[in-house]
């Protein structure tokens, strides 16, 4: 009987995540839109580059070497391309999160 139980409760979860996986959002503007974008707010070069679910929204986030020390961060919603935040990072701040980013 218990393991009749905990199949079920198995299945059940797989279709579950199924489900939630299908009904994902996807993103409506392409990686190369999104980067134009975000170059257009703070020109420099691009050193890093990703698709994120930030707080159930899709973005992409985008590293970008100015003039400015450091790096800007540029945060571009992969639905509408719109612009949703902009945050200079010195060094230090750019190290700790790509530390907290590895232990993810």
């Amino acid at each position: 009987m218990y393991r009749k139980i905990t199949t079920a409760f198995a299945f059940a979860a797989i279709l579950t995540g199924s489900a939630f996986a299908a009904t994902a959002a996807k993103p409506k503007i392409t990686m190369a839109q999104a980067r134009a974008t975000a170059l257009k707010k703070a020109p420099g070069k691009v050193t890093s580059e990703e698709l994120e679910n930030e707080k159930g929204k899709l973005i992409y986030s985008f590293d970008i070497a100015t003039s400015k020390s450091g790096v800007t961060e540029v945060n571009v919603d992969a639905i509408n391309g719109k612009i949703v935040a902009v945050q200079h990072e010195n060094a230090a701040k750019e190290a700790a999160e790509k530390k907290a980013e590895a232990k993810h």
